[in-house]
Order: structure tokens, then C-alpha cells, then sequence
């Protein structure tokens, strides 16, 4: 039996710079963060040649064709798994419009749980290009490629998307104190809504050429937000965060809606320094980036939300348990 554990994710800046639509014109640049919250993939041997799979649902099977849960599907054909084993997916925060990137935390899980039950060792880079040709390629999913490489590597990492289908990792190697002062800054509420991503992000796909000017301007924000970390500017961060958010908003219908506005309207207003929906937008979690000192205020604003306390995950996938029998 092996498990492998994944962060789920904050996208900080860059989102929709991603996309192949985009980069194959322009590098695209992403700046994101792993975080302690996860998805966790079992992978069981089993004493029959069957093929059980556990989610919200349960499959049992005798053919990997005949696997309806098309990640599982596309992950065993991958690795090369074919029958006799059980697998199980559960995560921290539920998977469906949550804007924290599981869909491709759990992409990532399944190919590392897979491959390490097989008895090998599949480096980051290997195992985020692979989930993006499951989740792109594959299962035709209208997502970019930021999320599946931050599952993988996990910490805060900087991602460039360069037009051959490459990219550029950069680790922002913070020391302890920088860390902790920008995970501090960073607040999540749930918005109480969840949504299918796909419709908002086949419109954004779909209106890239007439977006560019803006995505240029994301991208470019991106860039001056790492600049703005490693620095330890987080105001800055925060000013960044907030005009990035603002023009998301003009990329596909739907992004805001009245509910995420008054959430934001309320944070802003108690003093946080910008805010943004996580992931494609329309519901799931708003990300704040505030002062300190601000944030007993922002939280007696959005009382009626729940926030979820979060740190920043320095590992990406990684098996935490294996047992083979003798």
C-alpha cells in the first residue's frame, strides 16, 4: 500500500498567462504557493484482479477502460497499472469549486502514488508535465498549467511559460521570517459558493485574442510580484494582488458576482491591502493580502464567513507511507 500526500494551492498572480493560447505568443508568468491543505491518494493491492476506485463515488471494475473517474482512467494508463489494486482519493477541502487548484493536486497524487507502487521515484518535473498532459491533453479540461506544477514542487515558486511548451522553475527561497511574514499576510475565506470552473474558463480561452493587452499586463504584475516578495514589500504584494483581480474581472462573465463583491467591498474596507477569488472565479474562496495589524478588523467584517487558517506548504507530493507484504 502506498499514500502520497499533495498541496492544494494559492495562485498569487499570473493566472491565465498559463494558457498554451497565451504563452505560445508570450512567456507567461505565474507566481504561486503550495499550501497546508491536501489531497491524499491510497493506492491498496488487492487479492482479486479487480480494480476498485473510492471518491464520492465507488467504481469497481475489471478494465481500466471501464473506469468512469477519467483521471484515474488516464493515471493508470500512464503508469502502466493495470488490474489488482484499489484506489481512494480524499481531500482537506472538497475538491468541486473549491479554486485551489485539486483537480490537478489530485492529477499529481495519482501519478505519484502510482508510479511509487510500482517501485519508482518520478521527479516534480516529470510528474507535473504528465498531469498536464492527463488534464489538458487528455481530458481536454480548458486550464492552463500553473497548478499542476506548484502540486509537484510545492513552496512558493515563480513559473514561466515559454512558447516551446518548457517551463522555467524558480524556488523563491525566502528565510524564515520573510516566510512567515508573507504567510501571515494571507487570509482565505469561503465564499460559500461552489461552481464548475469549465464554462468561465472556456470563455476566458475563447477570448484570449482579445485579452491579450490585459494578459500582458498579468503577466507583468506577476513579474513585479516576485520582485515584490523577495523583497519583502507585501503592501506592495497586496497593491499588485488587487490590480491583477481587476482586470481578471474583465477576462469572462461571471469571474464576480454580487455575493464576492460585497465579501471584497467588506475586507477592503476593514483594511486589507488587496483581494482576489482563487482560481477561475465565481465562487470558492477569496484570498486577502493584509496587514497584520489590520486583520482582527477584517475579521470581525467578514463574520459571516468562514476563514480557513492556512500556512504555506514547503514540499509538493510526497509518499508518507508504503508497505509492501513479503
Amino acid at each position: 500500500m502506498v499514500i502520497t500526500q499533495t498541496p492544494l494551492r494559492v495562485s498569487l498572480l499570473g493566472g491565465g498567462t498559463d494558457f498554451v493560447d497565451y504563452y505560445r505568443q508570450r512567456t507567461g508568468c505565474c507566481v504561486s504557493s503550495a499550501i497546508n491543505k491536501y489531497v491524499f491518494v491510497i493506492v491498496k493491492e488487492r487479492f482479486d484482479d479487480l480494480i476498485y476506485i473510492n471518491y464520492s463515488r465507488k467504481e469497481i471494475v475489471s478494465s481500466v477502460d471501464d473506469i468512469e473517474h477519467e483521471f484515474v482512467r488516464e493515471a493508470m494508463r500512464m503508469t502502466g497499472l493495470t488490474r489488482g489494486v484499489e484506489v481512494t482519493m480524499l481531500a482537506d477541502i472538497p475538491a468541486e469549486g473549491s479554486g485551489l487548484g485539486s483537480s490537478s493536486s489530485t492529477i499529481v497524487g495519482l501519478l505519484n502514488a502510482m508510479y511509487a507502487y510500482q517501485g519508482t521515484q518520478i521527479p516534480a518535473e516529470t510528474l507535473a508535465r504528465q498531469a498536464c498532459e492527463i488534464e489538458i491533453d487528455r481530458c481536454r479540461k480548458p486550464i492552463g498549467k500553473q497548478d499542476q506544477y506548484i502540486a509537484a514542487y510545492g513552496g512558493v515558486r515563480v513559473f514561466r511559460f515559454c512558447a516551446s511548451g518548457e517551463v522555467d522553475v524558480e524556488h523563491l527561497e525566502l528565510c524564515e521570517q520573510r516566510m512567515q511574514q508573507l504567510q501571515s499576510r494571507l487570509m482565505l475565506f469561503y465564499t460559500g459558493i461552489t461552481r464548475s470552473a469549465a464554462d468561465i474558463l472556456e470563455q476566458q480561452k475563447a477570448r484570449t485574442a482579445a485579452s491579450l493587452d490585459r494578459l500582458h499586463e498579468i503577466a507583468a504584475l506577476a513579474a513585479e510580484g516576485r520582485d515584490a516578495i523577495a523583497a519583502g514589500c507585501f503592501d506592495r504584494l497586496g497593491r499588485l494582488i488587487d490590480r491583477s483581480w481587476h482586470i481578471k474581472k474583465t477576462l469572462a462573465d461571471n469571474i464576480s458576482n454580487a455575493t464576492i463583491e460585497g465579501m471584497y467591498e467588506r475586507a477592503m474596507g476593514a483594511g486589507a491591502m488587496g483581494a482576489k477569488v482563487c482560481g477561475a472565479g465565481g465562487g470558492g474562496f477569496l484570498m486577502l493580502c493584509c496587514p497584520h495589524e489590520r486583520q482582527p478588523f477584517v475579521q470581525a467584517a467578514m463574520a459571516g464567513y468562514r476563514q480557513v487558517p492556512f500556512a504555506i506548504e514547503q514540499h509538493g507530493s510526497k509518499v508518507i507511507f508504503s508497505y509492501w507484504r513479503h
